[in-house]
């Protein structure tokens, strides 16, 4: 596609996730970006009226009546999880490239299916898996050299969103995402526990993972905390990092100098140590180009579309994160069996 010509796209489902990806793609068009908003779809007629008016495009209740109005190419499908696939269907045969919020479906089956259609198309489908593009975890991956223990926390007050779906679907999911993506090997052992508290679906959970090249990650995922938390820590030889998804920042501890160290210098170093808790340690901050992670997702999915490239956030990264989410689930089922819960 030439690279003056604009993208015609359409957001299907115009709830709290899909309202963003119109703000976003709109913002891209008035910052003289090729890309054109043009359409909403939302089955309830009163919100898709409402977007549409406030978006000031055209509206429809359903996916068949948009695709029917004009052109498209390509889509944010951001409808409750179990109607991912039903949604992406008919989207992908009229051949358009999508951007499908996490989970990217709500059960393998409906996964492959969807991975099924669009090469059966040939069309593109990325994973809504943002935080990989959360400029922290950028400058995080920059600094990779052998990770070998993650702590993941992500915490969060209750809402009545997305109560579709279980705490590891709708949050644990974004960290088991990025882990896959740093730590780049098969999963070799899963233990998990969590609970319902206040919905019928588990809303704290806690899982230790274990990866063939012996790296061990631990994550805890709650919507029930009285505070948000956003943070995972790793763990690679001389290093410690820290990143805060929210505030994208990073904090390096090297302890490199001490690793070339001979006896009597660590014994020199020891000393100091028990003096000065900090000596022998170098912080440093790293440098982070704040950026919004969805602008930044979205603007991705477009270059890939543009480009006809696999996207930094595949289908199948997001079929591999939605397998292991659903791995944890039935680890926790087993452990609640198996306890009496």
């Amino acid at each position: 596609m030439p690279p003056s010509q604009p993208l015609r796209v359409a957001v299907v489902g115009a709830g709290a996730f899909g309202r963003n990806h119109l703000r976003v793609y709109r913002e891209l068009e008035q910052a003289g970006e090729p890309v054109v908003l043009g359409a909403v779809v939302d089955r309830d007629p009163a919100v898709a009226g409402e977007a549409a008016a406030k978006f000031g495009v055209p509206g429809f209740a359903t996916i068949e009546a948009c695709l029917a109005a004009g052109p498209l190419d390509a889509a944010s499908v951001c409808v409750p999880t179990v109607h991912h696939a039903s949604a992406a269907e008919p989207l992908l045969a009229a051949g358009l490239d999508l951007l499908i919020e996490k989970p990217l479906a709500a059960s393998l089956a409906d996964a492959d299916y969807i991975l099924e259609l669009a090469r059966k198309h040939g069309r593109i489908v990325q994973a809504g898996h943002l935080e990989r593009f959360n400029p922290a975890v950028m400058a995080a991956r920059q600094q990779l050299c052998r990770p070998m223990f993650f702590e993941s926390h992500r915490l969060s007050v209750f809402t009545p969103r997305s109560l579709d779906v279980d705490v590891v679907l709708d949050l644990m999911i974004h960290d088991l995402d990025v882990v896959l993506s740093l730590v780049a090997s098969p999963v070799r052992e899963v233990r998990a526990v969590g609970l319902p508290v206040l919905s019928n679906k588990v809303d704290i959970a806690n899982v230790r993972l274990e990866f063939e090249n012996g790296c061990v990650a631990n994550f805890t995922a709650s919507r029930v905390s009285t505070e948000r938390v956003r943070k995972l820590r790793f763990f690679q030889p001389h290093q410690y990092l820290s990143l805060d998804f929210a505030r994208q920042d990073l904090l390096m501890i090297d302890v490199t100098a001490a690793a070339g160290m001979d006896p009597a210098q660590l014994a020199a170093l020891a000393q100091m140590v028990s003096q000065h808790p900090s000596a022998g340690l170098s912080l440093k901050k790293i440098s982070v180009e704040q950026g919004e992670p969805l602008r930044l997702e979205i603007a991705s999915f477009l270059g890939a579309v543009r480009a006809r490239a696999t996207p930094v956030v595949s289908g199948e990264d997001g079929r591999a994160a939605l397998a292991l989410a659903l791995e944890i689930n039935r680890a926790i089922a087993a452990h609640a069996e198996r306890i009496g819960l």
